[in-house]
């Protein structure tokens, strides 16, 4: 096979179709013509780099090592916030995600009411929550953890009723067969088939939310996000190298963590 060959279209002139490349070139267009709303500048842009590049190099300085044993403190509280959230969100999101599914719901107006609902929780970020619940209870790790399990479920239980939604009906209708309630059937024939997808779901929620909780501590809801803003205002990059670099590594930690068990969980459901 040679490299024109490769190179070549499905198609019996070996060219893009018109169609794509009419549709290609509308959407440059559009970015192009739409480009000024949002700012975008690319000789700014072009011309900033030299900043950009002379701030990366100010982030390789010596750590403040008398800093660590409260970066520890901080990052654990982080995880901790996060697993906590997390694993809220998924008990409350599961029998959500039954109910917001069409092919698990009771009647087509709780399916109606819930997928409202899960729209409204996952219709503010994470932060604005934060401020309401920091308002509410106070400052530290409590709002945080209320703010994230809030929005994690309106995401969660869109994900878990997405995932039962196409999951195969002839095992459904199998154990509906056997005489098995409604209950019985979504957890017997419905959920296992989703176990999977479940899994990578609430992985991803677990990187998402630990990236999240880096942020609220910008309105006192705890982790190590105040440590990190008050870095970057105060010009302390030998604490904000340390900072990054911890958060960089729980999250590749989740990811390898992710993996794994989702490939466990395949592998399993295949036997």
């Amino acid at each position: 096979m040679t490299t024109v060959s490769i190179w070549r279209w499905p198609t019996p002139n070996g060219l893009p179709p018109l169609p794509l490349v009419a549709s290609l070139c509308a959407v440059l267009g559009a970015m192009w013509l739409t480009a000024p709303l949002v700012e975008v500048d690319f000789v700014r842009l072009l011309g900033s780099l030299g900043k950009m590049a002379a701030f990366a190099g100010q982030l390789f300085v010596e750590p403040d090592w008398a800093y660590l044993p409260q970066l520890f403190d901080k990052m654990l509280e982080t995880i901790e916030m996060t697993f906590l959230a997390t694993m809220i969100a998924v008990v409350v999101s599961l029998p959500l995600g039954l109910l917001a599914a069409r092919n698990a719901t009771p009647h087509v107006l709780v399916y109606r009411l819930t997928r409202d609902l899960l729209s409204l929780m996952r219709a503010l970020p994470e932060l604005v929550w934060a401020l309401v619940f920091v308002s509410a209870v106070g400052l530290g790790p409590l709002p945080g953890v209320m703010a994230l399990a809030f929005v994690t479920v309106g995401f969660m239980g869109k994900f878990f009723a997405e995932s039962i939604e196409v999951v195969d009906h002839r095992p459904v209708e199998g154990v509906a067969a056997h005489g098995a309630g409604w209950l019985q059937v979504r957890f017997f024939a419905m959920l296992p088939q989703a176990l999977p997808d479940f899994a990578g779901t609430v992985m991803y929620i677990l990187d998402h939310n630990l990236r999240a909780a880096t942020i609220l501590g910008l309105v006192g809801a705890g982790g190590i996000g105040y440590d990190l803003v008050m870095s970057m205002r105060l010009f302390q990059y030998d604490r904000l190298l340390p900072i990054a670099i911890a958060i960089y590594l729980v999250v590749t930690l989740l990811d390898r963590l992710s993996d794994q068990l989702r490939s466990r969980i395949i592998h399993g459901a295949r036997k």
